[in-house]
């Protein structure tokens, strides 16, 4: 839902910007983790408290996959270390935080520690936290309040149209999203006892992800022990003839590694080609494995799921890309 009321809040003079909106001053880019960063949260809290809002929604997290592109180096735990009482696990899609929360992560964000996230009272709030230092804050409410005080503040709001953050659904005509529901739990469980399935790929944030080893009796702790709103890929059994694994390693460009240890954890790393010696030494080692494309239109699991709420609701935004078997699911499923 785009709401009537969109605020760029920076601490750039809309004076000092060209004719194309560019800006030309002599402000820095980067955070001073002083009181311009305070004058940013306190402009974040003045327009919550104008618009009624206590508590922030988590929508989209994500942390760095395995490249980093802030403006500062990026820190233990992204960021999120000490916000959640459940230590990083907490910060999950449609994770209810309170606005003291909310103003923290924000803080993180601006200080490009490496958690992203949007942070939203659906139909009423938003905040959105963009590069160099630019915040999008979006209500309901017209905020007159919020926005004297955020001139008081020494930052400039200025009237949009709408956050180049909001979340947007892809345009093209989609395949509806699976749900990782009851059904595609005994669709999943005949596929482990056929051996077509072997191997749980959970993203359970976007760059980061879980994998977990499916047999017979692990399929309930596994689906069990989910984070919520993940998204789901199903995997053929890992290959047990090691020596065929190593020699399907590439000569050159990324490729990922999934191996199952002695232990039977499943690990799985991204490397380039320098980093193959220490893939291999690691895939020699282990008692199953499989190469995994990481490039799009290469990578196709056997189906793909995105877990619902406790009351069986598909309300996370994200999406999986749909397989054959995906499409072939939307086909079947009851319509209307």
């Amino acid at each position: 839902m785009q709401l009537p009321y969109v605020y760029r809040v920076t601490k750039y003079d809309p004076a000092d910007r060209d004719e194309h909106g560019h800006y030309t001053g002599s402000e820095d880019t980067a955070g001073d983790h002083g009181e311009v960063e305070a004058s940013y949260l306190r402009a974040v809290a003045a327009f919550a408290g104008d618009t009624g809002v206590g508590h922030l929604a988590v929508r989209e997290p994500q942390i760095p996959s395995f490249a980093h592109f802030g403006a500062e180096p990026p820190v233990d735990g992204f960021g999120l270390d000490g916000l959640f009482p459940d230590g990083p696990a907490g910060f999950h899609d449609g994770a209810e935080v309170p606005l003291e929360t909310g103003l923290r992560l924000v803080r993180a964000m601006l200080r490009d520690n490496g958690a992203w996230c949007r942070l939203e009272v659906e139909g009423v709030f938003a905040v959105h936290v963009g590069w160099d230092q630019y915040l999008y804050i979006s209500s309901s409410r017209p905020c007159e309040e919020a926005l004297a005080r955020t001139r008081q503040l020494g930052l400039f709001p200025e009237r949009l149209n709408t956050s180049p953050y909001a979340f947007e659904a892809e345009e093209e005509e989609q395949t509806a999203q699976r749900p990782g529901d009851d059904a595609f739990w005994a669709e999943l469980r005949r596929a482990v006892v056929t051996g077509r399935a072997g191997i749980l790929e959970e993203t359970y944030l976007e760059g980061a992800s879980r994998w977990h080893h499916l047999t017979g009796d692990t399929i309930d702790p596994v689906r069990a022990g989910l984070a919520p709103r993940a998204r789901l890929a199903v995997w053929p059994p890992l290959s047990t003839d090691i020596d065929a694994v190593l020699r399907a390693l590439p000569a050159d460009g990324l490729v990922e590694g999934v191996w199952q240890d002695g232990d039977g954890t499943i690990r799985s790393a991204i490397v380039e080609e320098d980093e193959c010696p220490e893939l291999t030494a690691r895939i020699s080692r282990a008692r199953a494995a499989a190469l995994l494309s990481v490039y799009a239109g290469e990578r196709v699991p056997l189906c793909t799921a995105v877990m619902p709420d406790d009351d069986g609701i598909l309300r996370a935004r994200w999406r999986t890309e749909p397989t054959p078997s995906d499409r072939d699911w939307a086909l079947r499923r009851p319509q209307g």
